[in-house]
Protein backbone atom coordinates (compact mmCIF):
# COMPACT_ATOMS: atom_id res chain seq x y z
CA UNK A 1 0.00 0.00 0.00
CA UNK A 2 1.45 3.25 -1.02
CA UNK A 3 2.05 5.56 1.93
CA UNK A 4 0.24 8.65 2.29
CA UNK A 5 1.75 11.81 3.43
CA UNK A 6 -0.36 14.28 6.20
CA UNK A 7 0.17 16.96 3.03
CA UNK A 8 -1.09 14.29 0.70
CA UNK A 9 -3.93 13.82 2.29
CA UNK A 10 -4.87 17.37 3.11
CA UNK A 11 -4.73 17.72 -0.77
CA UNK A 12 -7.08 14.71 -1.13
CA UNK A 13 -9.49 16.29 1.32
CA UNK A 14 -9.71 19.70 0.07
CA UNK A 15 -10.66 17.70 -3.57
CA UNK A 16 -13.32 15.56 -1.91
CA UNK A 17 -14.43 18.90 0.42
CA UNK A 18 -14.94 20.47 -3.20
CA UNK A 19 -17.59 18.24 -4.06
CA UNK A 20 -19.78 18.47 -0.86
CA UNK A 21 -22.30 20.39 -2.04
CA UNK A 22 -25.24 19.80 -4.39
CA UNK A 23 -25.00 22.70 -6.64
CA UNK A 24 -21.53 22.06 -7.54
CA UNK A 25 -22.39 18.31 -8.11
CA UNK A 26 -25.04 19.46 -10.79
CA UNK A 27 -22.89 21.88 -12.29
CA UNK A 28 -20.26 18.80 -13.29
CA UNK A 29 -23.22 16.73 -13.93
CA UNK A 30 -24.26 19.91 -16.36
CA UNK A 31 -20.50 19.61 -17.17
CA UNK A 32 -20.74 16.11 -18.48
CA UNK A 33 -21.42 16.65 -22.17
CA UNK A 34 -19.36 19.03 -22.76
CA UNK A 35 -18.53 22.73 -22.23
CA UNK A 36 -21.10 25.63 -20.92
CA UNK A 37 -20.54 29.21 -20.68
CA UNK A 38 -21.77 30.58 -16.68
CA UNK A 39 -25.41 32.07 -18.18
CA UNK A 40 -26.13 28.85 -19.10
CA UNK A 41 -24.90 26.93 -16.16
CA UNK A 42 -26.57 29.75 -13.88
CA UNK A 43 -29.79 29.02 -15.96
CA UNK A 44 -30.05 25.40 -15.50
CA UNK A 45 -29.06 25.55 -11.86
CA UNK A 46 -31.80 28.78 -11.37
CA UNK A 47 -28.72 30.06 -8.65
CA UNK A 48 -27.20 33.66 -9.35
CA UNK A 49 -24.64 34.56 -11.50
CA UNK A 50 -22.91 35.63 -8.00
CA UNK A 51 -23.49 31.96 -6.39
CA UNK A 52 -22.58 29.93 -9.85
CA UNK A 53 -19.45 31.81 -10.29
CA UNK A 54 -18.33 30.83 -6.27
CA UNK A 55 -19.09 27.19 -7.00
CA UNK A 56 -17.57 26.97 -9.96
CA UNK A 57 -14.40 28.91 -8.26
CA UNK A 58 -14.12 26.29 -5.82
CA UNK A 59 -14.53 23.40 -8.08
CA UNK A 60 -11.58 25.21 -10.25
CA UNK A 61 -9.03 25.62 -7.09
CA UNK A 62 -9.64 21.92 -6.98
CA UNK A 63 -8.85 21.18 -10.22
CA UNK A 64 -12.10 19.22 -11.44
CA UNK A 65 -12.96 21.94 -13.80
CA UNK A 66 -11.23 24.46 -16.61
CA UNK A 67 -12.19 27.69 -17.29
CA UNK A 68 -12.00 29.60 -21.24
CA UNK A 69 -12.75 33.04 -21.67
CA UNK A 70 -14.91 33.69 -24.92
CA UNK A 71 -15.88 37.32 -25.86
CA UNK A 72 -17.11 38.25 -22.64
CA UNK A 73 -18.56 34.72 -22.02
CA UNK A 74 -16.25 32.71 -19.54
CA UNK A 75 -16.95 28.88 -20.11
CA UNK A 76 -16.56 26.12 -18.21
CA UNK A 77 -16.18 22.65 -19.18
CA UNK A 78 -14.49 18.89 -17.15
CA UNK A 79 -10.74 19.45 -16.19
CA UNK A 80 -10.70 16.00 -15.21
CA UNK A 81 -13.91 13.93 -15.39
CA UNK A 82 -12.49 11.06 -12.81
CA UNK A 83 -14.70 13.19 -10.80
CA UNK A 84 -18.10 11.88 -12.68
CA UNK A 85 -16.76 8.46 -11.81
CA UNK A 86 -15.76 9.47 -8.14
CA UNK A 87 -19.98 10.42 -7.83
CA UNK A 88 -21.23 7.29 -9.41
CA UNK A 89 -18.93 4.97 -7.46
CA UNK A 90 -20.81 6.95 -4.20
CA UNK A 91 -24.21 6.53 -5.86
CA UNK A 92 -23.74 2.81 -6.12
CA UNK A 93 -23.01 2.23 -2.53
CA UNK A 94 -25.84 4.95 -1.07
CA UNK A 95 -27.90 2.28 -3.74
CA UNK A 96 -26.65 -0.47 -1.55
CA UNK A 97 -26.69 0.59 1.89
CA UNK A 98 -30.71 1.41 0.64
CA UNK A 99 -31.25 -1.89 -0.48
CA UNK A 100 -29.61 -4.02 2.37
CA UNK A 101 -31.91 -1.29 4.99
CA UNK A 102 -34.81 -2.29 2.69
CA UNK A 103 -33.90 -5.88 2.92
CA UNK A 104 -33.37 -5.46 6.59
CA UNK A 105 -36.33 -3.47 7.15
CA UNK A 106 -38.76 -6.79 5.43
CA UNK A 107 -37.51 -9.01 7.78
CA UNK A 108 -39.78 -9.71 10.56
CA UNK A 109 -39.10 -7.66 13.89
CA UNK A 110 -36.27 -9.43 16.43
CA UNK A 111 -38.46 -11.10 19.79
CA UNK A 112 -36.34 -10.15 22.49
CA UNK A 113 -36.66 -12.95 24.82
CA UNK A 114 -35.96 -12.90 28.44
CA UNK A 115 -33.18 -14.86 30.74
CA UNK A 116 -35.69 -17.84 30.95
CA UNK A 117 -36.15 -18.03 27.60
CA UNK A 118 -39.70 -17.05 27.34
CA UNK A 119 -40.86 -13.99 25.23
CA UNK A 120 -40.81 -10.58 26.55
Amino acid sequence: MTERTDELLTHIADRLKALADPTRLRLLHLMEDGELCVGDLVESVSGTQANVSKHLAVLRNAGWVRARRAGMNVCYSLEDPTVLEICELVCHSLERQASDLVAELGRPPAVKVAASGEPL
